[in-house]
């Protein structure tokens, strides 16, 4: 066993294109058995050290066109397994996030996490501070699910699936910008890189 927490498969059997299931997730990162989401916001993250990714044309168009093909190929592998989550997303969503939990959102799905991600680091610069920063609190938020978050997620198919991380996105770009603008103040306006 792998380590997922299977529930029925979906009329749908399984059976996605290879390329929807590539990009859903993240690569294919998504099949870690333990921490897809923590591994899915490293593939994001990785993505933007690509050279000119994280410019200001160019990683706003990453969003938004992500943000689409990720509600499109999130829905699809999320009807193919149901809500199959891995030993370590069901105890951490019944920790954080108990209550009913309708709509499909499989753990191997990570696109969520790379838009998210992109988001967390949307304006700021691509250095070792603002990385680990973004990249913490994204990973809190997106388990913690504050409001609008935890509404969002009961939207159905990819709208939901994707919109949650899009919110714990935001939340992690102003919760970075606001510790990176701190830490300069207390640094005498050096910062750390």
């Amino acid at each position: 066993m792998n380590g997922s927490v299977r529930q029925p498969e979906s009329p749908a059997g399984g059976r996605v294109p290879f390329a929807v299931r590539c990009i859903a997730t993240g690569f294919f990162s998504g099949y870690i058995p333990w921490a897809s989401g923590t591994f899915g916001s490293i593939v994001g993250l990785l993505l933007l050290l690509i050279p000119g990714a994280a410019s200001p044309p160019v990683l706003p168009l990453l969003i938004v066109c992500g943000f689409g093909i990720g509600v499109y190929t999130s829905a699809r592998v999320a009807e193919a397994e149901g809500n199959a989550l891995t030993r370590t997303a069901a105890a951490a969503k019944a920790m954080f996030q108990p209550g009913d939990h309708a709509q499909a959102d499989p753990s191997i799905v990570v696109i969520d996490e790379i838009v998210g991600m992109w988001i967390s680091l949307a304006g700021i610069a691509i250095a070792p501070s603002g990385c680990i920063t973004a990249f913490i609190l994204f990973r809190l938020f997106d388990v913690l699910k504050p409001e609008p978050a935890r509404s969002l997620e009961r939207l159905p198919g990819g709208w939901g699936i994707m919109l949650d991380d899009v919110v714990a996105g935001a939340y992690a770009n102003i919760g970075t910008r606001g510790i990176l603008f701190l830490w300069a103040l207390v640094a005498g306006g050096d910062g750390i890189t």
